[in-house]
């Protein structure tokens, strides 16, 4: 009998250690802390910082002739670029040389490069037209900013999922001026839109003349109005109001830097020019605001 109630006794303890061991790692799989010094791999993250930079500051200091897309790429915060187009870019005397070429439209350097994702950004460079530069019509000129899908191109932003700040050069017959050209959700037309702006406000643009451009593009958010877009020219306030941008939150931050360089337009016969024509520019900085 006693040697019964032992077996008993063994085979209840034995079961009973079983069972907590089964318990303890349950448990420890289901609450067991993720050490202190351990980090998450965020997902869906651009891969580097150095190919989406956020902070730009290059005056293009190159030996003069063609600019290769490894030194655009360096200067531009080693982003990679897309459209760059070498017979196109060139270095001279410090200054970055856009090349248009002539009998066509969208015919110059239209490139551009990601930077990190940012609610809030401005820019600055130095641009100037070679002294024998053919005005034509007009046409988009320097660096801006893309946002969300990155409307261009008479590509109206209505649906509310991105928008654009570029600059254009535009000749009345009577008049040559800078006019920002922006994409955004409340844009009457399919093509950008100029709010009516204009530097200089009267008279021309001067070949050969240096002229410091300025822009400022925040973010709005849900479908408020309270994003801001700016151009400044030469200490000019050109445009500096409220905009909304966007209507999709997940479209609404900037994340490209564009850099257009084309006459147009789409009908050669009012944009073109039988002439090769040069823009220049120099100081270019890009800060992220947030």
């Amino acid at each position: 009998m006693s040697q019964k109630m032992n077996l008993m006794h063994f085979i209840a303890s034995l079961l009973l250690v079983l069972s907590l061991s089964i318990y303890g790692c349950q448990k420890k799989n289901i609450e067991e802390p993720v050490p202190e010094n351990k980090t998450e791999e965020p997902a869906n993250t651009k891969a580097t910082t150095e190919a989406y930079p956020s902070n730009i500051n290059t005056g293009f200091t190159h030996a003069d002739g063609s600019f290769s897309y490894s030194e655009a790429s360096a200067d531009l915060g080693g982003a990679t670029l897309t459209g760059w187009n070498e017979s196109r870019a060139y270095i001279s005397g410090n200054w970055a040389r856009a090349t248009l070429a002539p009998n066509s439209v969208s015919n110059g350097l239209i490139a551009g490069a990601d930077i990190s994702d940012g609610s809030a950004y401005e820019a600055t460079f130095k641009v100037r037209f070679h002294s024998e530069f053919d005005w034509s019509r007009g046409g988009k000129v320097g660096f801006g900013f893309l946002i969300g899908e990155g409307n261009t191109g008479c590509d109206i932003a209505s649906d509310g999922n991105g928008g654009s700040l570029r600059l254009m050069w535009y000749n009345t017959g009577s008049r040559v001026f800078f006019q920002p050209y922006v994409y955004h959700r409340d844009m009457a037309g399919p093509c950008g839109d100029t709010f009516g702006k204009s530097y200089p406000s009267s008279g021309s643009l001067v070949k050969g003349n240096t002229y410091t451009v300025h822009l400022y593009a925040k973010s709005n958010t849900g479908s408020s109005k309270n994003g801001w877009v700016q151009v400044i020219i030469n200490g000019t306030t050109v445009l500096d109001q409220s905009i909304r941008w966007t209507t999709n939150d997940a479209q609404r931050l900037i994340n490209r830097l564009s850099f257009h360089n084309f006459r147009g337009g789409k009908d050669v016969a009012v944009w073109g020019s039988s002439q090769t024509s040069y823009i220049y520019f120099d100081d270019l900085v890009v800060n992220k605001i947030n």
